[in-house]
């Protein structure tokens, strides 16, 4: 796959993920937050105002920082394709 076709990919499925109405479950929120972050190079502080939240956060970033952001889109990618076979 080449690096426009993982863009354009990982791109149709945040757009999923950001269309989808129902709540998803906690920890598959988390692993897609950290995956995006990675993906997206944004190291940016989380921005929780619970503290408990914010460290949730951190440790997903913590737990994926030493995949690349090519692994991190894949990642991602195949997060939302399974989620959405599987879950509906």
């Amino acid at each position: 796959m080449t690096n426009k076709e993982l863009d354009n990919e990982f791109q149709e499925a945040v757009n999923r993920v950001n269309a989808h109405t129902d709540p998803f479950p906690a920890d598959f929120l988390l692993r897609l937050y950290a995956y995006y972050k990675k993906a997206t190079n944004n190291y940016e502080q989380p921005s929780s105002k619970k503290p408990i939240i914010n460290a949730f956060k951190a440790n997903a970033l913590f737990q994926i920082k030493d995949i690349t952001e090519d692994e991190a889109k894949s990642t991602y990618i195949e997060l939302v394709n399974n989620y959405f076979l599987y879950k509906k």
